[in-house]
């Protein structure tokens, strides 16, 4: 599994993949919290509060984690080495989370530069430190475990088709059912039961700064369902 990580990592950054990953996930936020005018921008909001950093970045991931997962497998079924991979002396779950962690350790490294907004808005209340650190520390935990699910979706969708587009449309329409899809059908339904399905409550729960195991249950639960799925996959096409 080592070994597929670190390959998985050089092939980010031996290209402009990785690079680009980062920079576009930086600058989106840079200029959605901080340059244009409108309701996430901090300066705007007259509060020293990220809470607009939470709401716009699952967004942004939603499309940004699968342009990284969408050539994980379907770029080995074009080039005809998936097989060749499933030889190897090592189990296909292991491939999986090889491939899996490799995507998710370059999304977890566009996440840290942003803890120098926290330091920002730290710095910009009023007195210096006005700002809720249990609600920041919280949703960062909930960015964590919605990162972890939306990259185990990603990769179980490159797993789909060998069109790394394909891949990548099926990836964001998943992450978009999971996230607000199931709210919606909530509200039609007038169901909390439904809601809770969705990804959107959990994390909102999350960004409460109240770690409850639930929540942290349902992320697993569906990290570990999209990898199983992946494993499955793989194993019909060997």
């Amino acid at each position: 599994m080592l070994a597929i990580l670190k390959k998985e990592i050089n092939s980010f950054f031996a290209s402009p993949i990785g690079y680009l990953v980062i920079g576009i996930f930086l600058v989106l936020n840079g200029l959605f919290l901080w340059f244009f005018k409108g309701e996430f921008n901090i300066l705007d909001y007259g509060f020293a509060d990220l809470s607009s950093f939470f709401l716009l970045t699952p967004w942004i991931l939603i499309f940004l984690i699968p342009a990284v997962t969408m050539r994980s497998f379907s770029d080995e079924k074009k080039q005809g080495t998936l097989e060749l991979l499933l030889t190897k002396p090592i189990s296909h779950f292991n491939i999986v989370l090889g491939k899996y962690f490799g995507a998710f350790i370059l999304i977890l490294m566009a996440l840290i530069p942003t803890f120098l907004y926290v330091y920002t808005v730290y710095q910009l209340g009023n007195p210096v430190g006005n700002i809720d650190m249990g609600s920041t520390i919280g949703s960062y935990f909930g960015l964590l475990f919605l990162v972890a699910s939306y990259t185990a979706i990603g990769v179980f969708a490159s797993t789909l088709s060998d069109n790394q587009i394909v891949a990548f449309i099926a990836a964001v329409f998943i992450c978009f059912v999971f996230y607000i899809g199931f709210e919606g059908l909530a509200e039609f339904l007038s169901s909390d039961f439904v809601e809770h399905l969705g990804m959107s409550s959990h994390f909102k729960s999350m960004s409460r700064g109240v770690l409850d195991t639930r929540d942290i249950i349902y992320f697993l639960s569906v990290t570990f369902f999209f990898l199983w799925l992946t494993k499955i996959n793989i194993n019909k096409a060997n």
